[in-house]
């Protein structure tokens, strides 16, 4: 008696989303190294435009920065300003559980808690802005729409109940700004520089943010 062979088994696709935004007009974007990390293919949706191939120029494993370009030219790029201050209102926009929340972004306020990261980490600002999964790699503005810092990470709220006996609100943080500038510099990636300047309304704070960021 013969038996047919047992077909092999394809693994699944798997996929993970996040964040990014456009820094030069030929297309340059910026994102966290972890969101691009063991990915076979990028797709990046522009606002308001079909979803388009792109390819990894650049990563910092170590400081969770990566570069990913599409064909340019675009229309709309943040400025990156190296240095914040504590206390400093920002903003963080990016595209969180998508898969139940608004997949045209979102927008939330906050201000600089700390100026380190976890166990004072100089990398990372603390903020206090809500971000989500999906929000890693998105930018943090400050008030006159300079990106001041990349999103990255968010404290696990679960695990610190867990261990510390108390429920953490809002602790989040994002790379330093003056660590993107030189990741870009050394990869010789064209940005705008920014300054503190006329503060905006937090709806156009988040235009421009909406504008410039890629799903």
């Amino acid at each position: 008696r013969l038996s047919a062979p047992t077909p092999p088994e394809h693994p699944k696709a798997s996929f993970s989303t996040g964040s990014g935004f456009f820094v030069s007009t030929a297309g340059h974007i910026v994102t966290n190294a972890h969101v691009v990390n063991d990915c076979s293919t990028i797709t990046v949706r522009p606002d308001g435009a079909v979803p388009v191939p792109a390819q990894v120029l650049a990563k910092d494993k170590t400081n969770d920065l990566a570069v990913v370009k599409v064909q340019g030219p675009v229309e709309n790029t943040l400025p990156i300003r190296a240095s914040v201050r504590l206390g400093e209102g920002i903003a963080a926009f990016g595209f969180p559980h998508t898969d139940v929340l608004a997949t045209t972004g979102n927008f939330t306020l906050g201000n600089v808690t700390a100026l380190a990261g976890l166990r004072d980490d100089s990398r990372y600002l603390q903020v206090s802005a809500p971000v989500q999964s999906g929000n890693s790699g998105g930018p943090l503005i400050d008030g006159s729409g300079n990106v001041v810092g990349v999103v990255s990470a968010k404290l696990d709220a679960i695990k610190m109940a867990a261990s510390q006996g108390d429920l953490p609100q809002n602790v989040n943080f994002a790379v330093k700004a003056g660590l993107a500038t030189s990741f870009l510099d050394a990869n010789e990636v064209p940005y705008d520089t920014g300054a503190l300047g006329e503060k905006l309304d937090p709806a156009d704070i988040a235009s421009r943010a909406k504008k410039a960021s890629v799903f």
